[in-house]
């Protein structure tokens, strides 16, 4: 399972490759220059635009490094509906699907939001760390597979159909740095402990059915309350060794 990627526009906005996955029906990834392979975005920032064009509603949600298309086919959602009801602009969180086509010969790329929540800019802040913090990682890695050093397949993929070199990568992370700038000090601040089993369980407890709840849907709603995809999957994974919660489907986790 693919957890949701947190990204930059400035990296978002320049891709042109899409890779289909290996299961049947799956969904095609995203891949960005800075080798984010992106199904599911996790996003934080000012939403500046919101307009209806047809059947079809429209928006832009900045962050330091430039700005998301937002769309959305059918403007009467319930996702819709919150957007409209936005005061432009106020900082938002989108979880939301990525999106890529070609139209007139160029590639373009766009987030389809599942989720809409307003926030302060506290929560932009720290999106806007762990981002940068979750990009250099990437950048990190993808250095490796250019000097020949990784033989990862995505990320030699990715370092291919991007012509990638050292002076590539050293351009996306002067974007990083400039984005962290704007953060304000007070973010550095020591956070409040959180406890995440407890959240996690919290979510599990409040979304149960018969069924159980999906792992997507509990990532969803952890990043709402500033976790990371990755603090959650290990939260989860020591709530089954715990036998505090148990698999009843691939995919779907139920307390006991």
């Amino acid at each position: 399972m693919d957890g949701a990627v947190r990204v930059f526009a400035g990296e978002y906005n320049g891709a042109n490759l899409s890779v289909q996955g290996n299961d049947p029906g799956s969904p095609a990834w995203v891949v960005t220059p800075g080798g984010a392979w992106c199904r599911l975005l996790y996003l934080s920032g000012a939403l500046t635009e919101v307009r209806e064009s047809g059947d079809i509603l429209r928006c832009r949600l900045a962050d330091p490094t430039g700005a998301f298309d937002v769309v959305i086919g059918g403007h009467r959602t319930a996702t819709a509906e919150i957007l409209k009801k936005i005061t432009i602009p106020s900082f938002v969180t989108i979880s939301g699907t990525a999106q890529y086509y070609r139209m007139s010969g160029s590639s373009v790329v766009s987030v389809r939001p599942d989720h809409v929540q307003q926030v302060d800019r506290g929560i932009r802040d720290r999106w806007v760390l762990e981002t940068a913090e979750q990009t250099l990682g990437r950048l990190e890695q993808l250095l490796l597979a250019v000097e020949g050093k990784s033989m990862d397949e995505r990320l030699l993929a990715t370092v291919r159909h991007y012509a990638l070199t050292k002076a590539r990568l050293h351009e996306m992370v002067t974007m990083v740095e400039s984005a962290v700038q704007g953060v304000e000090p007070a973010i550095f601040e020591p956070p409040a402990r959180i406890d995440t089993r407890e959240i996690i369980m919290n979510i599990m407890r409040a979304g149960n059915n018969p069924r159980g709840i999906a792992l997507e849907e509990i990532i969803r709603q952890s990043e709402l309350k500033g976790l990371t995809s990755d603090a959650t999957l290990a939260a989860i994974e020591s709530l089954l060794q715990d036998d505090e919660c148990y698999q009843p489907q691939k995919g779907y986790v139920k307390p006991l």
